[in-house]
Parts: C-alpha cells; sequence; structure tokens
C-alpha cells in the first residue's frame, strides 16, 4: 500500500509540475464598437495549434511553453493583426486583454489598382505594455493611401524613391547592386504569397533584420509553417498593362511529421494593353517547403521566380501626342498583320533559398539564410549600320521640321529666320499635320521596310538589327539573424550580410530582320571595330556586339540593434558598419580605350556607417510622442562608380560616398473614433552622384574649341538634396459603419547647391574619359519624379453583411519636369569659337544669365484631380470564403496628368535652344512626356478554403 501510494504521489507530482510548467493564455476580440467578433481564425506561428473564437470573442491557447510567440487573427471584413508576446516559467495564465479588429481595409481583396512592376516608364535615362499596438497595427492610414490611392499616381511619401528602400526575403535584401533599386518583377503576381509580411517599418523606423533606409523595410517570411493552411484561388480582370490574372495558392500547414508545404502560382497576360501596341505574357511561381528537426530546429527551402515578357511604351514630345493621342506608342509597326513592339523586356532571375532556424534556449533565436539568385534581364530595341532612324517619331519625320532654321548669319550670330517667315509656314504646318495623320503606315515603325533596307544589302551585312542589352546576373547571399531578450523588456539583434554579385552585361543580336550576318563595327567612330581583338567583326543572331564586361561586387555588412520598453519611454537604438569592394572586367578591346577598355580594372573600396535611433513617450494607452533620427553613409553604386563601362573603366570624378542625415517627430493619437498622425520630417543627402547619357548638339570637344554633335554621358558630382515637409492623417470613425480618412502630404524637396558638371564622350580628345565643363547651377530645383504636395479624402462604409463601399478625392500638387544639367552650365551659353557668351538670336545683345534662367525656368506641371472608388462583397459559405470587388481609378478619365517627364539635352547651346523653344512655334525637341492611362479598373474574385 506504502508502495502504492509513493508511486500515486510521485505521478501526482510530475503532474502537477507539468501543469505548472504550461500556460494558458487568452484573450477577448472585439470590433471597433466594443462588440464580439466571433468565429475569427487565431493561428499560432509555426504551430498548428490554432483555434476559432466563440460567440463572445473569446479565444484560449493551452499548454503553451516558456517562449516568444506570434499570433495571427483574421476574418472576412476585418484587417489581419499580429500579435507577438512572451509566456514565462511558472505563468499559469496569461491575459492578452481585449484586442480590437479594424474593418478591414486589404487592398489586394479590394482590388484597388495600384502600380505594379508591369507599370513602369522605362527611360534611357507583451499585452500590457501600451506600445504593442502601436507596434503592431500595422500600416497607418497615411501609409495605406500614400500606397493605394496616392500611389496609383506615382506618389513617392517624402520625396524618396526605391533607392532607398529595403525588401528582404528571410532576411536576404532585393536591391540591385547595380542601381540599388528594388526590382519588383522578380516575384510579380505572387500576391497571396507576399501579402502579409513579417514586418513593415515605415521611413526612418529602426528595422528588427536590417539597419534599413529612408524608405521603410518590408520584411517577408516565407517559412512554410507561416502560411495558413488552405486554398485559394482567384481570377482578375482589368485594363492596365495586362488584362488578365489568375492565382491558385496552397498552403498545407504542418503535419503530425514535421513537414509544411506551400505552393502558389499565377499569369498575367494581355494580347494589347491599354497602351497601343504593348503587350504581356508574365507568369509566377513559388514553392516553400518546411521540415521541423525537433522541436529548436527547422529548415525551410524556397524557390521563386516571375518570368516575364512585355513590350514598352514610349514617351513622348507634346507634338506627337497632340497628332495620335494619349495613347500613341512610337516602338510597334505593323508586320503580316500582327503588331511588332521593338522594346521587349523579357527577364527572369529566379531567387533559391535555404533558410536554417535555431530556436536557442527559453529567449533566443539565431536564423540563416543562403540565397542565389540567377538570371537575365534583357531589353530590346532596334540598331542600324549607316541607315537613317526608323523611329517614325524622328524629328526631321514630324510635321514641326518645317520650322527647322537652316541659315546660320555669321554676322551678329542669329538665324535669319523673323516672325514674319514662321507665319508664313504655317500653312505648310497644317499640311504637314494632315499628311503625318493620313499617312497611318509612317506614324509606326515600318518592318517591310527595314527587311527590304536588309535584303538589299545582303552581302555588305544588315543595316538594321534587332539587339538586346542584356543584364546576366549571379547574386550570391549569406545572411544571419541572431535575437535574445537579456531582460523581459530588453530585447537584442544582430544581423550579418555577405553578397556576391558577378552582372555579366553584354549587348546581342537578337534578330538580324533578314540580313545574312551584322558588322560589329562602330559606325560613328569611323567603322573601326568595337572590339580589335575579335578575330571577324561579322555576328550573328545570339552573339555578343559592341559591348562585353563584367561587374562584380562584394559587401559585407553589421548591424545591431537594441530596444528598451519602460514604462512611459520605448528606446529603440541600431547601428551598422559595411565595406564593400567594386570593379569591372571588360572582354572587348575598343578602338577609343586601347589601355582602358579590356582586362581587370582598379578595385574601388568603400567604407559604410551608420546609426538611429527612435524614441517613443506614451502619454497613456492611445497617445504617443514619436521621433526617429538617423545619420549614415551609402558606398555609390556600380552605375555610379563607372561612368560609361560599356566601353572603359574610368572612374566618376570626385567621386564620394552619398551622407544622409534625417529626422522626423510625430504626434500619434489611436481612440476608438479618432486616429491621427501629424508628422513633420527633415532630409539631407550629400555628394550624390547622377549620370545621364543622350545625344547632345554644340557640345565643345577638348580644348580644340570646336562645337560638335556627339552621345555623351553628362556626370554631376557632389550633388546636395534636401527634402523637408509634413504629413498628416486622420482616420474617423463616423458611425459603426462609416469611416472617413483625410491624409495630406506636404513636401518642398530641392537641390540645394551647385554641383561640378563633367561630360564625357566616346572620343579620341578624351585620353581620361571626361571633361569637366564647369558649375551647374541647380540650387533650387525641384526634385522630380514625384507630386510634392497631395491630399486624399476618402469614405468608406462597411456593412455587417460584409460588403462594403468606398470613394476618394485624391488632389495632386507641385509636379515638376527633370532637366538637362548641361544646359545650365556655362558650356551652354558660351560660344565655343570665342569663348564669349553667344549673342542672343532676337535682341542682337548678349546674353545674359537672366536671359539663361528664364529659358530654362524648370517646368511645372498643372495640379490634377483624381476620383476613385471600390466596391466588394465577401461570403463565409461553411468553409469556404467567397470575395467580390471592382476598383475604378481615374473615374473622370483625366487625361491632363503627367506622371513623368524629361527634358532633352540635344539642344544644348542657348541659340539653338532659344530658337527651338521660344521662336518656334512648335519644338521639334520639347520635353518627352508620359501620361496617366485614364480610368482603369480591377475586378477581382477569389475563392478561399
Amino acid at each position: 500500500m506504502i508502495k502504492k501510494l509513493s508511486i500515486i504521489s510521485i505521478f501526482g507530482i510530475l503532474s502537477f509540475s507539468a501543469l505548472q510548467a504550461q500556460t494558458t493564455v487568452y484573450a477577448y476580440l472585439k470590433d471597433a464598437q466594443g462588440k464580439p467578433v466571433e468565429n475569427a481564425e487565431v493561428d499560432l506561428r509555426d504551430s498548428d495549434n490554432d483555434v476559432t473564437a466563440d460567440k463572445i470573442g473569446y479565444f484560449q491557447l493551452v499548454d503553451m511553453k516558456p517562449g516568444h510567440y506570434s499570433i495571427t487573427i483574421s476574418k472576412p471584413g476585418f484587417e489581419h493583426k499580429i500579435i507577438e508576446f512572451d509566456v514565462y516559467a511558472n505563468e499559469k495564465k496569461k491575459d492578452l486583454g481585449s484586442i480590437s479588429l479594424a474593418p478591414s481595409l486589404d487592398m489586394a481583396d479590394l482590388g484597388v489598382i495600384t502600380i505594379d512592376d508591369s507599370d513602369t516608364q522605362d527611360s534611357d535615362n507583451g499585452s500590457t505594455q501600451p506600445t504593442v499596438g502601436l507596434l503592431s497595427s500595422g500600416r497607418d492610414a497615411f501609409a495605406n493611401v500614400a500606397a493605394f490611392e496616392l500611389g496609383a499616381y506615382w506618389f513617392r511619401p517624402r520625396g524618396v524613391d526605391n533607392r532607398f528602400e529595403d525588401i528582404l526575403f528571410n532576411g536576404v535584401s532585393m536591391s540591385k547592386n547595380d542601381d540599388g533599386r528594388v526590382d519588383f518583377s522578380n516575384w510579380g503576381g505572387l500576391n497571396d504569397v507576399t501579402r502579409y509580411p513579417q514586418e513593415n517599418v515605415e521611413n526612418l523606423t529602426p528595422s528588427e533584420f536590417t539597419f534599413g533606409n529612408l524608405g521603410g523595410v518590408t520584411y517577408y517570411n516565407t517559412r512554410a509553417s507561416s502560411y495558413r493552411k488552405g486554398t485559394s484561388l482567384a481570377y482578375s480582370f482589368t485594363n492596365r498593362s495586362y488584362f488578365h490574372r489568375a492565382m491558385a495558392t496552397y498552403n498545407s500547414g504542418l503535419n503530425k511529421k514535421g513537414w509544411a508545404y506551400s505552393f502558389s502560382a499565377s499569369r498575367r497576360w494581355a494580347e494589347e494593353g491599354v497602351i497601343e501596341g504593348t503587350y504581356q505574357d508574365a507568369y509566377a511561381y513559388f514553392l516553400s517547403v518546411e521540415k521541423r528537426l525537433g522541436e529548436r530546429h527547422a529548415l525551410n527551402f524556397t524557390a521563386f521566380g516571375s518570368p516575364t515578357y512585355r513590350g514598352s511604351n514610349s514617351p513622348n514630345t507634346q507634338e506627337v501626342y497632340d497628332l495620335a493621342g494619349k495613347n500613341y506608342n512610337s516602338y510597334w509597326g505593323w508586320q503580316d498583320g500582327e503588331k511588332r513592339n521593338s522594346r521587349i523586356r523579357n527577364v527572369f532571375e529566379p531567387v533559391f533559398q535555404m533558410a536554417h532556424y535555431w530556436k536557442i534556449g527559453k529567449s533566443s533565436n539565431l536564423n540563416s539564410t543562403f540565397s542565389y539568385q540567377q538570371g537575365e534581364d534583357a531589353r530590346s530595341r532596334l540598331d542600324w549600320f549607316h541607315g537613317a532612324d526608323p523611329n517614325p517619331t524622328y524629328y526631321r519625320k514630324l510635321p514641326s521640321y518645317i520650322f527647322a532654321p537652316t541659315t546660320y548669319d555669321t554676322s551678329d550670330g542669329g538665324y535669319n529666320i523673323t516672325a514674319a517667315e514662321f507665319n508664313a509656314y504655317l500653312p505648310l504646318y497644317a499640311r504637314g499635320i494632315y499628311d503625318w495623320r493620313q499617312n497611318k503606315s509612317g506614324q509606326q515603325i515600318d518592318w517591310d521596310f527595314l527587311y527590304e533596307a536588309n535584303r538589299n544589302n545582303l552581302e555588305r551585312g544588315a543595316v538594321y538589327t534587332m539587339v538586346e542589352d542584356v543584364n546576366r546576373d549571379k547574386t550570391i547571399n549569406f545572411v544571419s539573424h541572431f535575437d535574445t531578450r537579456l531582460k523581459d523588456n530588453w530585447k537584442l539583434n544582430v544581423n550579418f550580410n555577405y553578397q556576391n554579385l558577378r552582372s555579366d552585361n553584354f549587348r546581342r543580336i537578337k534578330d538580324l530582320l533578314g540580313a545574312a550576318y551584322a558588322n560589329n563595327l562602330d559606325a560613328f567612330g569611323g567603322d573601326k571595330p568595337f572590339n580589335v581583338d575579335g578575330a571577324s567583326t561579322r555576328v550573328y543572331e545570339g552573339d555578343r556586339t559592341q559591348y562585353s564586361y563584367l561587374l562584380n561586387r562584394d559587401v559585407a555588412a553589421l548591424n545591431i540593434s537594441t530596444e528598451l520598453d519602460l514604462k512611459r519611454w520605448n528606446v529603440v537604438l541600431s547601428g551598422f558598419s559595411s565595406y564593400s569592394e567594386s570593379f569591372r572586367e571588360g572582354y572587348f578591346r575598343n578602338h577609343f580605350y586601347l589601355n582602358n577598355s579590356k582586362g581587370k580594372s582598379d578595385v574601388y573600396d568603400s567604407q559604410d556607417y551608420g546609426v538611429k535611433g527612435k524614441l517613443t513617450y506614451k502619454i497613456n494607452g492611445r497617445n504617443f510622442l514619436v521621433a526617429n533620427g538617423a545619420y549614415f553613409t551609402l558606398a555609390p553604386t556600380l552605375n555610379e562608380i563607372f561612368i560609361n563601362p560599356r566601353v572603359n573603366d574610368f572612374v566618376t570624378p570626385n567621386l564620394q560616398n552619398q551622407e544622409v542625415a534625417s529626422s522626423d517627430f510625430s504626434y500619434i493619437t489611436r481612440g476608438q473614433v479618432l486616429k491621427l498622425r501629424l508628422t513633420g520630417y527633415y532630409t539631407s543627402i550629400k555628394n550624390s552622384t547622377e549620370i545621364s547619357r543622350y545625344f547632345a548638339e554644340g557640345i565643345q570637344l577638348g580644348t580644340d574649341a570646336t562645337a560638335q554633335d556627339a552621345f555623351v554621358a553628362e556626370i554631376l558630382s557632389g550633388i546636395d538634396k534636401k527634402y523637408m515637409g509634413a504629413e498628416f492623417a486622420a482616420d474617423v470613425k463616423i458611425t459603426p459603419t462609416l469611416t472617413s480618412v483625410l491624409v495630406v502630404s506636404y513636401g518642398d524637396y530641392t537641390i540645394s547647391n551647385n554641383p561640378t558638371a563633367y561630360v564625357s564622350i566616346d572620343s579620341d580628345l578624351y585620353p581620361n574619359g571626361y571633361d569637366e565643363i564647369g558649375t551647374a547651377k541647380l540650387k533650387g530645383y525641384k526634385i522630380a519624379g514625384t507630386p510634392q504636395k497631395a491630399a486624399s479624402l476618402s469614405f468608406r462604409y462597411n456593412s455587417p453583411k460584409y460588403w462594403w463601399f468606398g470613394m476618394s478625392a485624391n488632389y495632386l500638387m507641385d509636379q515638376y519636369l527633370d532637366f538637362s544639367a548641361l544646359n545650365r552650365t556655362p558650356n551652354f551659353y558660351t560660344d565655343p569659337t570665342t569663348g564669349d557668351n553667344y549673342i542672343h538670336p532676337v535682341t542682337g545683345q548678349v546674353v545674359t544669365q537672366s536671359d539663361v534662367d528664364a529659358l530654362n525656368k524648370q517646368k511645372k506641371f498643372d495640379d490634377q484631380f483624381m476620383l476613385n472608388a471600390n466596391v466588394g462583397k465577401s461570403f463565409l459559405l461553411g468553409k469556404y470564403r467567397m470575395g467580390l470587388s471592382l476598383s475604378v481609378n481615374n473615374i473622370l478619365n483625366n487625361r491632363d496628368y503627367v506622371t513623368g517627364g524629361f527634358e532633352q539635352g540635344r539642344k544644348s547651346n542657348f541659340t539653338e535652344s532659344y530658337v527651338d523653344n521660344v521662336i518656334s512655334p512648335v519644338s521639334l525637341f520639347g520635353p518627352k512626356l508620359w501620361y496617366d492611362r485614364g480610368t482603369t479598373f480591377f475586378a477581382n474574385v477569389y475563392l478561399r478554403f
């Protein structure tokens, strides 16, 4: 009996100990009005221990061991919410309190139209802590509106482009090392698996996984067990760059053997988009497989890619738009009864990753990822050898060419063209317009003519060819993330990253257009070979031509951050240091640069460092004061290091690391009725480098005082920029079902100095690769590429029966034209034959600085109003969820909004520029522009089970 009692007692003690070691975590889910939210799904990350809230919104997770956890709460009609918490030893119960769910603003389900990777403008050129709600609630109202409403019209928060964004997949940065930008086409179409990032921090806010930049950090965790179990099917119909989109996704969840799988695939396609001659066929795939190795280790393999084939659309001068309409595209022409586009982008750069997850003890984790990306990005264009430009909008083919001055009077330095003479040309111009519009074949590329020209020149090689500029990259990454809780309220993160990029760059023959071969000769360089070491100058389809080189870059970076959460204060500090080495290796010996084109260049090395800080003062559980500050340097990208890597290895003069200093201060309130944020910010960027390439007239070459026409690389070194402004967002719950959001962004983005300008021309006169042409007077010029001010007012009705309707009014202000810096240097107004200023073609007086400033005044586009709307309905049919939605952007079909544009730098001297822009009724070389596409819609239906 005693022995039995002893055994019973031992089992009783063990059972009691086991119960003591387990914890029950519970909470209540409520909507914004405090009413229970029933049947919401509560997913425990890295576990199949998922539960559903009952009729009073109550849920509990039982038998929770000590550690750090994350749950995702979801229900149709409500925003997904992620809550992180810790379970401690000897903690029997953990109350997460009342968790409020906001009405759904899931724009992916709504079908709200945003700019995707296809919409590009290619140019050569713990629950008790008050901050938990603040840090875990996802994007605020301003960020949502900026991304989904204003972002559809090329609005960039704080004027920052994606050169300053960080997007990570399992810790691996998706930024390209050649230009520092993110190429979204690498995962375009994978909306289902990128819908809910693990971390999404805005602007300067420090990240747990990287130091970050100015534009925020988005971190995607593709661990298979992190995706909610189920299947999703979706179809969309739209009138954008593609018309159809189909997606399918399956997530297995974690099975009893420790395996989890996730698959996703999509296709986006259109035989012709909204813009004439554009078409697209884009696939996407995603695979994630996870295997648990005990309780502390897991391995996860991820592979994803998005092979994309699409035709581009051209920017045009205003004359061309007036002649042919806003949907005109000069890149295509008829061939055998079909539209053929000459500018095709064909990109496929798949990513393969192996991640290891290690849970160290109760409060530490070490996650490491090895990543390999290899692929090709090829962009086609027409090329010609001793032939006429086949572009249908080539200036000599346009009606305005009738006004081109041909007689130059050396006695007064002006053109012998009077206003009366120009007026006499007007009937001829009118006739020219009529003829151009009637000549339908002349409005597009004449493919038959190109083939015929090649057949007539068969023995001497191709006159016209289709070539591709190719980037063939191989990128290796290794990243490691360590996090630990030093105390319950003190967290430490350590991130290490190494990346090696080998970028093979070349031009290849894509199509000989009926010719037997092409000549690898420089028609603008005396027909000398592009590769003097080549055995033959004849090249065939698939061969490399004109240039071939490799860019290599190695980067290692270390980031350490820490967060301390106190009763009233939350403090985050982050610092980083990195080291990079870059070099070029040329494969062709160019005839202009015999000693600086072939072989390995010198190594360019750079060291960067930086600090970030965030300080939050908790006034109470709903009101916060937040300050962010950062100072860091950025090494120049590969495209900034080398002036013209296609033909030489010369490094940009006066090249320095960019210095970035930025700060912002916010007041935030998160109430049941009102959510509000007011922020002021200031950013300074110093020592920027910009390189543009185009054809210019009137360039003074070397010291021979001769103005010539040439293809140039315009180099601006040491540019300083200033970004300052304020952001306001108010999310108001007018009634339980009606919400209004007001967002206002006020920005002033300018160049704050007069940088030094250089020019590089492929010529024997440039033995050092470039020549300094003086100071570019740019101080005070506005930074182009985004409206600097914007406002949005939206209303959204959410029915208790899970349907909604929303409408937004958007106003965009202060959009500026990008400028040619060469026209702001002394080269623009100095006559190379005399060394004096030009003579004004009208007044006959010496050109003054005020004359130059008046002619070069930066173009500001008109402010624009855009109206958007969306409607949708979601259904819960047993275990099936179904949703229908429709969104319409630019309901009023406003076609006057210029989404981007740039000055042509061709007329690079005052006299010719004045005649073209002022005297001539129609400018031959006016700015190239892109216009908004007008009314666009996006209809979407999905089924999930």
